[in-house]
């Protein structure tokens, strides 16, 4: 995998587990300020898609993850 796949499959995960503790209705649930960590994986998402930077790219990179076109 490319690091950019990578960052996108981490944040989905991180995403998606944060829901499932941050929304009262799930059976994992433990507090709705797990949907702050929802924000913040999307606005992360979103300065990087306007920015073209993203720490977490950048430290994949270092650890050896190979670049994505």
């Amino acid at each position: 995998m490319s690091s950019w796949q990578i960052v996108r499959t981490i944040a989905g995960t991180f995403i998606l587990l944060s829901l499932a503790l941050g929304i009262p209705a799930s059976p994992l649930f433990v507090s709705q300020w797990w949907l702050a960590f929802t924000a913040f994986v999307g606005a992360n998402l979103l300065q990087s898609g306007f920015t073209k930077w993203c720490l977490m790219e950048s430290i994949l990179r270092r650890l050896g993850a190979r670049p994505g076109c």
